[in-house]
């Protein structure tokens, strides 16, 4: 990585655990020539910054190829794998089961759900501001 590192930039220690755990390239085609762990800074600089995926730094691979990663990522399972391996490892280490056993419900979710959710809300209420002016002018 010759580029001055971003705070949402992997450690060596966090590359070491997601880096197997990342696909391999495939057998035949044109061989692979994007670093995914810049890939995965990428990924990880848009999720902490908030930004568009076009405003990612110039310094980081462009923002079509780190798209498409995130994109195919998310349908081969490949975020969902890599979430479950990792919450794992971090509940064996407290001691405890690499699998939760239980869930919690709490009281809120369940009285959303028996009103309705959002067609129980209230409405929002409309501001008589530019938009009437501007429907005035058009129809008159």
């Amino acid at each position: 990585m010759n580029r001055p590192a971003y705070p949402s930039d992997l450690t060596d220690a966090q590359w070491s655990l997601i880096e197997p755990l990342l696909p391999a390239a495939k057998f035949g085609g044109r061989p692979r020539t994007v670093n995914l762990r810049e890939i995965v800074n990428g990924i990880n600089y848009l999720s902490r910054s908030g930004c568009a995926w076009r405003l990612l730094p110039h310094d980081l691979p462009p923002w079509g190829t780190v798209h498409w990663y995130y994109r195919q990522w998310r349908r081969d399972g490949t975020w969902q794998r890599l979430h479950d391996t990792l919450r794992g490892q971090v509940r064996e280490r407290a001691g405890r089961e690499a699998t939760p056993s239980a869930a919690i419900i709490d009281s809120q979710t369940v009285k959303t759900t028996e009103k309705g959710g959002s067609v129980a809300m209230m409405p929002g209420r409309r501001s008589k501001g530019a938009s009437d002016t501007w429907w005035s002018i058009r129809s008159g």
